[in-house]
């Protein structure tokens, strides 16, 4: 008996979750229904269902469907599968998991067959695509990201087939697959199955046995680990190291990602630091390659040592506010010309270095301030250097 294989669904209508791209008006169900779907990217978390929506949609739309791995795809089979449907009128689905491991090599390979439409490509991923993929793979394609399984949803999901395998199963114990699952569908049926072998009726405590720690969330109740991750945030953005760490090891006893983490926290480091104390983002960046390197359990001890520095320094978000300034005026229509002195070639260009690092010049046609510096930590002595530079100091 396998019950994620058995219950995996065969159509749109049998997707569990993800109604933000499946429901009724939802754009990726109209690009199915319409047969004009583009190349597709899809990224989420495991057990959301990334696969099995792959195969649903080659049986849609009745093509033949090949399922590899970027770890292990070769160029030559693709080739192959190329040269085979070349004349046909059916084109087929190539679906590639781990898509964020493809080389260079293997995208340049598929690149014409996306131009030419030789086949439908959709490659799925646990992580965002968009920073794998080169350009003309992102320019050919859309990308969707799926979402960890509500609760409700998947309660609902489980309760179904519960009822219609005859299981006995106590209200606590669907409970806590449904909970220690974190929104990944197989995990909680792979945990129901292997409950059920052991016992009937079955309860929360045998459970417990096969999987003491959740998942992913590391969540309790209606929690999801994006409220423990914004709960972490804001606690490092108010300085409350204590509380910091403490949703810290919430999401990593939960299983949550190192490397998702270290991301967040290397966006707040120039968010809510920046260069207030930009030694910040260079510890960030020191720790997101790091844990990408050493996994748990020692990559715990890294993130909590940035986590410590982060809420222990001081707090600006000026490079934050400045650069939202300057794409909201953009986004308003302020467009302005290069001025010609500063143009490439121009022999009007004054060299800064050739008058002592800096000369009074115009760099752009129209005046802005658009960075306001707060003086917090080394933003004063930034301004002060600054200031001085530029001949406002004497």
């Amino acid at each position: 008996m396998n019950l994620a294989l058995k219950y995996r669904p065969k159509t749109l209508d049998q997707m569990v979750g993800q109604s933000h791209l499946l429901g009724a008006k939802a754009p990726l169900r109209a690009l199915v229904v319409s047969g004009r779907l583009p190349h597709l990217f899809l990224w989420g978390p495991p057990g959301a269902g990334k696969t099995t929506l792959a195969r649903v949609i080659a049986t849609t739309l009745d093509r033949p469907f090949y399922e590899m791995n970027a770890t292990t795809l070769k160029v030559e089979d693709l080739r192959k599968i190329f040269k085979e449907y070349a004349n046909a009128l059916q084109k087929p689905l190539i679906f590639i998991d781990e898509v964020h491991r493809l080389s260079k090599t293997q995208q340049e390979v598929l690149l014409p067959f996306m131009e030419n439409h030789s086949a439908l490509v959709i490659g799925a991923s646990t992580q965002n695509p968009y920073y794998s993929l080169t350009a003309a793979m992102r320019s050919r394609s859309h990308t969707f990201e799926l979402y960890a399984i509500e609760d409700g949803v998947m309660r609902g999901y489980l309760d179904s087939i519960i009822g219609r395998e005859g299981f006995d199963v106590s209200d606590e114990a669907r409970g806590f697959l449904v909970s220690s699952s974190g929104g990944d569908a197989r995990a909680m049926l792979n945990l129901l199955e292997s409950g059920i072998a052991i016992e009937q009726p079955l309860g929360v405590d045998t459970l417990r046995a096969i999987r003491p720690h959740a998942l992913r969330a590391g969540s309790i109740e209606d929690e999801s680990h994006y409220e423990l991750t914004s709960a972490m945030i804001k606690s490092i953005r108010g300085s409350d190291r204590d509380a910091a760490l403490y949703y810290l090891a919430r999401l990593i006893e939960g299983g949550e990602p190192a490397e998702f983490i270290a991301r967040r926290l290397a966006i707040l480091a120039s968010e809510d630091i920046g260069n207030a104390n930009p030694n910040a983002l260079n510890l960030a960046a020191s720790a997101l390659s790091i844990v990408k390197h050493i996994g748990y359990p020692e990559a715990r001890i890294t993130l909590s040592q940035l986590v410590i520095y982060l809420a222990s320094s001081p707090k600006s978000n000026s490079s934050y506010e400045a650069i939202n300034k300057a794409q909201n005026l953009i986004n308003d229509g302020l467009i302005t010309p290069v001025p010609r002195h500063i143009r490439t070639h121009s022999k009007d260009y004054l060299y800064p270095h050739s008058f002592g690092g800096w000369v009074e010049q115009k760099y752009l046609e129209r005046e802005l301030t658009l960075y306001e510096t707060q003086g917090i930590g080394f933003e004063s002595t930034l301004e002060q250097w600054h200031r001085k530079i530029t001949g406002k100091e004497k």
